[in-house]
């Protein structure tokens, strides 16, 4: 279940905002991620910046702190920390772990991006 906050001083609520998601198989990652590191008690950022072929970009860091703003999302124990300027660029995102012929990592499946670039790894609201 997914809990989330404005405030991380606040109580979560019940009420996930509408941005964001990671699946079962992205969480197992980044847990395994975070493990590996050595990093236990973080979380992860995710985020959205200028650049890109594309215009914009995903980006996805650890953390271990919400920073003034951050929206903080609780995704099956794992916290998911986001800005609120990326907040509104990440509604209605999934990000999924998928594995190819051509490696594997994560995916942004964002419905509200116009145009993406080949790679996938940025977009044109």
């Amino acid at each position: 279940m997914e809990t989330a906050t404005l405030n991380p001083t606040a109580t979560p609520t019940t009420e996930a905002p509408a941005f964001v998601s990671l699946t079962g198989k992205a969480v197992e990652m980044v847990r395994a991620a975070i493990e590996q590191e050595n990093l236990q008690g973080h979380g992860i950022r995710i985020g959205v910046v200028g650049g890109g072929c594309s215009g914009f970009q995903y980006s996805m860091d650890f953390e271990n702190a919400a920073r003034d703003g951050d929206f903080v999302v609780d995704q099956d124990g794992l916290k998911v920390y986001v800005d609120p300027m990326s907040s509104m660029y990440l509604q209605g995102v999934t990000i999924d772990y998928v594995t190819g012929l051509q490696g594997a990592g994560f995916k942004f499946n964002n419905p509200n991006a116009r145009n993406t670039c080949g790679c996938g790894s940025s977009f044109t609201p």
